[in-house]
C-alpha cells in the first residue's frame, strides 16, 4: 500500500500551452472518472508479448549485492563486482523476439542480466531493487526514479511498467479503460525530447526508442570517445541546439532536469568503480549494444550488457550528488527553457518564480534537487516554497518529510 501512495504521488500530470501535449496518447490521472480512447499513433507494428513471464532473478545469501528487496533499501556497500563471479541467475541473457526492451540502455542491460524480468514487464519493487543491487544507486533515487516512471508510463494501481512499448494488457489493472500505458516509449512523460541516441518523437514518426547509430557516432565524436562531464555537456548543447532547429514540436520543460540525469548515469554510474573509472568508448558501448560497422561508424548488436569484469560504485549515487551534475552539465552551456510552438517559433516557460529567469535555469543544486521531486508544470518555486504543490506535491512533500 505504501509503495501505491508514493507511485500515486506522481500520477497528476497537467498539460501547459503548448497544445500537441495534450493530443499525446496515454493515461491522464486528471480524467480518471472519465473513459478516454486513445489516439493512434505509429509505434513498434506489434509490441512483443512473452507468454513465459518471470520475475526478477531473485537475490540469494550467496549472492546479496546490497542487499535491497522487496522494494526496501539496502546496505548501500558498493564496490561489488556484478555479475558477481558464480552467479549465473545473472549472467547476461540476449533478448529473444518476444520480449520488449526500450530507450533506456541502463535498464535493457539490467532486463538483460535478470536484474529486472527479461520480457521487459517490470514492476516498481524490482526497479527500486535492481538500481541499488546493480548500480549502487541510493534508495532516495532509486524510489524516485521508479516512482517517475510507474507513475508516468505505467500502472500506480499495479505498480507494473513495460520498459518499451505499449503493453497495457499486461500492465494495466484496468486494461485500457483509463487509456493506454505507453511504456518508457511513451513521449514528454520519461523520454522526453534531445535523447543521446534516440530520435525526437516528432521526427521519425514516432519512433523514439530505436538505437540512432549515427546519433551514438556524433555523441562518441563530441566526447573524443571519453564520455566525462565536459564531453557530455557539450554534447547535450548540440542535441539541443538539433531539436530546437528541426522539430516544430520540440518541448524542453520541467522534466528536464532528468534528461540532464540521464547524461550523468555515463560517467558517474556506467564506469566499473563510477566516478573512479574511465567513462570511455568499450564501457559505454557494453552498455548501449554498440559495435564498430567496420567503416567508421556503429550498429546496434542487441547485446546491450554490464561489460566483463565490472564493478558498481563503492558510494551510492544520491540525490545531491545527482542534482550537482545535473547543474554542472546545464550551467556548461545554458539553453532555454520551454517549446517550439511551430517551427522557429520558441515560447519561454513562465510562471516559475525565483528560478528561472529570461527563459533559463537560474537556481542552485538545491533548486535542482527540489525539481526532481516536484514535477507537474503548475509545481511552481514560490509553491515549492509555501508547501503549495498540488499532486505532484505529495511526492515532494514526503521527500521533505524522509520517507523517499
Amino acid at each position: 500500500m505504501r509503495n501505491v501512495m508514493i507511485i500515486a504521488a506522481l500520477a497528476s500530470q497537467t498539460v501547459n500551452a503548448f497544445p500537441f501535449l495534450s493530443e499525446m496518447p496515454g493515461p491522464n490521472p486528471s480524467r480518471f472518472s472519465q473513459i478516454k480512447t486513445a489516439s493512434n499513433v505509429k509505434r513498434q507494428s506489434a509490441c512483443p508479448f512473452n507468454a513465459n513471464h518471470q520475475g526478477a532473478a531473485p537475490y540469494n545469501s550467496k549472492y546479496p549485492y546490497a542487499g535491497a528487496k522487496n522494494g526496501l533499501p539496502g546496505s548501500g556497500i558498493g564496490g561489488i563486482k556484478v555479475p558477481a563471479d558464480g552467479d549465473t541467475a545473472h549472467a547476461f541473457e540476449a533478448p529473444g523476439p518476444n520480449d520488449i526492451r526500450g530507450p533506456c540502455p541502463g535498464l535493457n542491460a539490467a532486463a538483460n542480466h535478470n536484474f529486472l524480468s527479461h520480457d521487459g514487464i517490470t514492476t516498481f519493487e524490482e526497479l527500486v531493487d535492481m538500481q541499488q543491487n546493480l548500480y549502487n544507486v541510493d534508495y532516495a533515487v532509486a524510489v524516485t526514479l521508479a516512482t517517475v516512471g510507474v507513475a508516468l508510463d505505467g500502472d500506480v494501481l499495479t505498480g507494473k511498467l513495460s520498459i518499451g512499448c505499449d503493453a497495457t494488457s499486461r500492465t494495466s489493472a484496468t486494461g485500457d479503460l483509463l487509456g493506454k500505458e505507453l511504456g518508457l516509449n511513451g513521449h514528454n512523460k520519461f523520454e522526453q525530447d534531445t535523447s543521446l541516441t534516440r530520435n525526437d518523437f516528432f521526427l521519425a514518426s514516432g519512433d523514439d526508442y530505436t538505437f540512432n547509430s549515427t546519433l551514438f557516432a556524433s555523441m562518441a565524436s563530441t566526447c573524443a570517445n571519453k564520455f566525462d562531464r565536459d564531453g557530455l555537456a557539450l554534447y547535450r548543447y548540440q542535441r539541443y541546439q538539433s531539436s530546437l532547429a528541426n522539430n516544430p514540436n520540440f518541448y524542453f520543460g520541467p522534466k528536464f532536469v532528468f534528461v540532464y540525469g540521464a547524461a550523468t548515469f555515463l560517467y558517474e554510474v556506467f564506469p566499473s568503480f563510477g566516478p573512479e573509472g574511465t567513462p570511455d568508448l568499450a564501457t559505454i558501448s557494453s552498455f548501449f549494444g554498440a559495435e564498430s560497422d567496420g567503416s567508421g561508424g556503429f550498429r546496434f548488436n542487441n547485446r546491450e550488457m554490464i561489460p566483463a569484469n565490472w564493478y558498481n560504485r563503492r558510494l551510492p549515487y544520491t540525490i545531491p550528488d545527482a542534482s550537482a551534475e545535473i547543474l554542472a552539465l546545464y550551467l556548461k552551456y545554458p539553453v532555454l527553457i520551454g517549446g517550439n510552438a511551430g517551427k522557429g517559433n520558441f515560447d519561454l516557460l513562465g510562471g516559475y518564480n525565483g528560478v528561472f529567469k529570461d527563459g533559463k535555469f537560474t537556481g542552485t543544486a538545491k533548486d535542482v534537487r527540489k525539481h526532481i521531486f516536484c514535477q507537474g508544470d503548475e509545481c511552481k518555486s514560490n509553491d515549492m516554497e509555501a508547501g503549495n504543490h498540488g499532486g505532484d506535491g505529495v511526492m515532494f512533500s514526503m521527500y521533505k518529510e524522509g520517507l523517499v
